[in-house]
Formats: structure tokens, sequence, C-alpha cells
């Protein structure tokens, strides 16, 4: 039999590779009867059709080899190609549980070339620096050389970890660019396009500085997870012969230095004993709040409950929003208009409820311009229960609608879930109600599902109304 010649393009050509597997495997053409190079050019085969060609028929193959290709279809080395199909043509013929022969000569080359990617992976995921643009307000440049053609693979991680901003990331293999709504490929970048440095490192070495642990400092295994190729990328690695060198004597300091005890936050007993004389007012319990120091990291001021003193019923959320705690007003963000919304369509008026949540202070990360809600913890939620016990004896509502794990936590000290206690409950002496918060119907992607959710919720804010109204 002749043998077949096929040309992919440069790089990881998996669309190519996957048209001609298609063709050979459909002409049945064994391994050794093909030879694979790579060019700059298109494809033999594309992915589509040549010229009145009908296209092949796909190879169905499991999904574990499936997965494997796609890795190793990214490794530098010329061979991969015909490795790959070698794979691919052994479990056609009958091998269909090949890789799970880890001893096999092939299998074992395969799953080391795709150990060497996802580790390339790995190292531009975590030795990549980002430097801002001379002259540009939100751009952003990095320049990085991975040893396997992985720029495709990376896309999800850096997209997803820097949405709001502009950026591109340069490599001699090709190139990123991401305008904060499309991403794009360019051709091979140089080290001198990207900036060698911002105002922003000088912050990043203190704060590396000052976190880096002198006792644990071992060089062979440092130089083993950072090799040095990557250091001229890292302002941080300028510093580390320093505090390798002072580390003996920084170890010695920390050894001979008096113990202290930790300065730890104040506790909800603590709190409780420094008030002994409990606020009698809303207003005195929230003058003690705007004092307090935010136990979360985050928020710029304690956004309050509001609504009427004695209602028939309260309402007590998670914590405040971006919305909230712009305006200082608890539920006035997009899942407080929901509130508003169903709560008209289960026939309670808002005005003539207390609304409130469990934690006082907008937890949240700093993603560029934009401030993403951060789930508050447990501790976090124990710290703020006095606050919301106090907060309850002071409005005396007939009965409290918990919306949500995390009210939950705040009123009952568990965590219970909300698919099991949905329904009236007790709260330390308080009638209650266990719902879900409104902000899961706004996460609820099919439209017939939140509408659906929608409605159990509606029905379950009727069911609260008509308990308080018995009450």
């Amino acid at each position: 039999m002749p043998v077949r010649c096929i040309t992919l393009k440069e790089g990881a050509d998996q669309e190519g590779f996957r048209a001609a597997v298609r063709e050979l495997i459909g002409s049945g053409i064994r391994p050794e009867h093909v030879v694979w190079q790579t060019a700059a050019a298109q494809s033999l085969f594309g992915s589509g059709t040549q010229d009145g060609q009908q296209p092949a028929a796909p190879v169905p193959l499991p999904r574990e080899v499936a997965d494997l290709i796609s890795s190793v279809i990214c490794h530098r080395s010329r061979e991969k190609f015909a490795l790959l199909y070698s794979l691919v043509w052994r479990v056609v013929q009958g091998e269909r549980a090949l890789l799970e022969v880890h001893s096999d000569p092939l299998v074992f080359r395969l799953q080391r070339m795709a150990k060497d990617v996802r580790r390339d992976i790995h190292k531009m995921h975590a030795f990549l620096r980002f430097r801002r643009s001379p002259g540009e307000a939100e751009s952003y440049v990095a320049w990085f050389e991975p040893e396997h053609y992985i720029l495709e693979a990376v896309v999800p991680f850096f997209v997803d970890r820097f949405p709001s901003f502009a950026w591109s990331i340069l490599t001699p293999l090709g190139s990123l660019h991401w305008d904060c709504t499309a991403l794009s490929f360019g051709p091979p970048g140089r080290r001198p396009d990207a900036p060698a440095s911002d105002a922003f490192e000088g912050g990043w070495s203190d704060y590396y500085a000052s976190t880096f642990n002198p006792a644990r400092v071992n060089p062979t295994a440092m130089r083993r997870e950072m090799p040095r190729k990557y250091w001229h990328n890292m302002p941080e690695t300028k510093l580390i012969p320093g505090l390798i060198q002072s580390a003996a004597s920084r170890v010695e300091d920390i050894m001979t230095k008096p113990s202290t005890l930790a300065r730890k936050r104040t506790p909800e007993k603590a709190l409780a004993a420094r008030h002994a004389d409990s606020p009698k007012t809303l207003e005195e319990l929230n003058a003690i709040i705007a004092a307090a120091e935010p136990f979360v990291v985050g928020g710029r001021q304690a956004v309050f409950g509001e609504g009427r003193l004695h209602p028939s019923l309260a309402f007590v959320g998670e914590q405040p929003g971006d919305q909230e705690d712009l305006q200082g007003r608890p539920f006035v963000g997009p899942a407080g208009l929901l509130l508003s919304r169903a709560m008209s369509d289960a026939g309670i008026e808002r005005e003539n409820t207390y609304v409130t949540n469990a934690v006082k202070h907008f937890k949240f990360t700093q993603r560029g311009k934009r401030r993403l809600h951060q789930k508050p913890n447990a501790g976090e939620v124990r710290h703020y229960r006095w606050w919301l016990e106090r907060e309850m004896d002071i409005v005396q509502p007939k009965l409290i609608v918990a919306l949500g794990t995390t009210a939950v936590l705040a009123l009952t000290g568990k965590a219970l879930p909300i698919t099991r206690f949905r329904g009236p409950a007790e709260f330390d002496g308080h009638a209650g109600f266990i719902t879900v918060h409104p902000s899961y119907l706004l996460r609820i992607p099919e439209a017939t599902a939140k509408r659906e959710a929608y409605a159990a919720f509606v029905a379950d804010l009727k069911q609260a109304r008509k308990l308080a109204e018995a009450a």
C-alpha cells in the first residue's frame, strides 16, 4: 500500500487532525502507512471536505481517549500526530480499554506527554504576570514563554479570572487579546513589546516579602516548582536571594522573641458582655453597629434594617449587596426588587413589613471595577448574630421569614438545608418560616424553571402571611 502524507498546521491543529483521522480510518489505512508533517499552510484535509467529496464519518472513541488527544495535541513533539493516530487505530481495532494498560509503551509515552502539557498550563496560570500598558487606563500586557502549544487551552482560565479589563498575552508561539467582550488570537509576540514593570509591582513586592516564611526556605524545591526561565517575568523573584540570605537570622529572631497573645476579633459573647445594658431602641442598636469595625472584608457602611415596628412579617436575608452598600438600605438591588414584586403578588405590602439582613456589611472581592458578592462563612454569621437577635427583640414581628440558608443559620445557629426544612419553623421563641432567597431565583437560567420557582416562592409568602395573620 502506498504511503499517505498528511500535512497539518504547526501547533495544536486539533480540527485538522480530527479530519485526517476520519479520512484515514474510513480508508482503512494503518499507522505505518502514514507520514505526518507540519506546515504553516492549511491542513491537507482541513476541517471540511475536498472538492466533490463527502465528509468522512466521525470516529467514535471513548471519552478518556478523546480527552487524552486534546491534551497531547498541544505537545511540542513532532511525533505526537503519529503516536496519537496509532492510539486511535488500536482503539478502533478493538482495544477499547487500551488506556487502562499503563505498562503499554504507547500509553505510557502519551500519558507522559499529557502530563507535560498539564504542567505547562499550570506554570502559565501560576507564573504569568500582567503589567499595565503605559498611557492606557485599563489595559494590561503579559509576556510568557510556554513549552507547548497551550494558548487555546488557557483561554477559559484567563477570561474567567480577568473579564473586566482589556489584556494581551504575548508568547513566542502566538498571542491572545481580550477586549472585555471578545477574544482574538494573533501572531507571535516579542518580549520588548510587553512592559518591563509598572507602579503596582512595588506594593506587590512589599506584600510578597511580608508573607515570605523564612522557616520554610528550601531553594531546591523552589527551583523545581518555579524554574529560572520564568524568573525574569516575575517581580518577586528579585527579592528571593536577599530573603534566602536573611532567612536564618529571621528565624532566630522569631525563636528568641517573647510570645504575645494573638489579637482576636470580639466574639458575640464578649459583645453581649460589653453591651450588658442592651439597647432599647433601633436607634441605639444601629449606633452600636455603625461604630463597630466591619467583621467581613469589604463594605463601605453598615446597612441597617428598615420598616415598621411590631409588624406581622419580618424578612431576614443574607447580607447587603452592591446597591445596598452604596445606598445604605436593605433589599434595593435586583434581589430586593424581585422580593418586592413577590410580596405584592402574595398580597403583602412591603411598607407594612420589616426587612433586614443576617450580616450587616457587604462582603465582596474586587474584580476590576466590579465588586463580586462573597457568601459569608459560619464564623462571620455567628459574629453578627447578637445584633440580629437584639433587632428582632426590638422589632417584635409576629412571624420571621428566613430567606436562604445564611438567614436560617443566623436565626437557628444550625446549617439547615432549605429543601428539607422549607416551610413553618421556630426561631428561638419566634414563629418563623423558611424559604429561598430571591437571589436564588435570579440565578436560574431556564425560563420555565424560573417561572415555577417564582410561583413556589410567592406561594411560600402567601402561607407565611396567613400564618402571621392567624398569630
